[in-house]
C-alpha cells in the first residue's frame, strides 16, 4: 500500500491517499479528507485500471471524477492521487512534490 497525506495549502484542508494495488493493472484508492468535496470522492475510484487512471487528462477516471466534484481547479489533491498510484504500482519512484513560493519583495 502506498499512503501519501496531501497539504492543500491555503485552504487548511489536509487529505490522507491510500493505494492499494489489486492486481499487477489495478489499483484501489481510498481517501480521507477533511474537504467535503474530495470526501465526496472517496469510494468513487475502486478497482480502477492503470490505463483508466494514468492516461490522458481526458481520458482519466481520476480527472473525471475530480472535474465533476471539485469546485477549485487549482486543488492538489488529483495529482496527489495520480503520484501515488504512479508509485503503488512502482511506475514512479516515491518523491515529494513542492510549490514553493519565493519571498517577494512588495515594494
Amino acid at each position: 500500500m502506498t499512503e501519501v497525506t496531501i497539504d492543500a495549502g491555503i485552504c487548511g484542508f489536509s487529505t490522507t491517499v491510500e493505494v492499494s494495488e489489486v492486481d499487477r493493472r489495478m489499483v484501489s484508492v481510498v481517501l480521507s479528507a477533511e474537504c467535503e468535496m474530495v470526501a465526496s470522492m472517496d469510494g468513487q475510484l475502486q478497482d480502477l485500471g492503470w490505463m483508466e487512471a494514468l492516461g490522458p487528462p481526458t481520458d482519466s477516471a481520476v480527472w473525471d471524477c475530480a472535474c465533476e466534484r471539485l469546485k477549485h481547479p487549482c486543488c492538489p489533491v488529483p495529482i496527489g492521487i495520480l503520484k501515488s498510484i504512479e508509485v503503488e504500482l512502482d511506475l514512479a519512484l516515491p518523491k515529494d512534490v513542492v510549490i514553493h513560493f519565493e519571498d517577494r519583495d512588495d515594494n
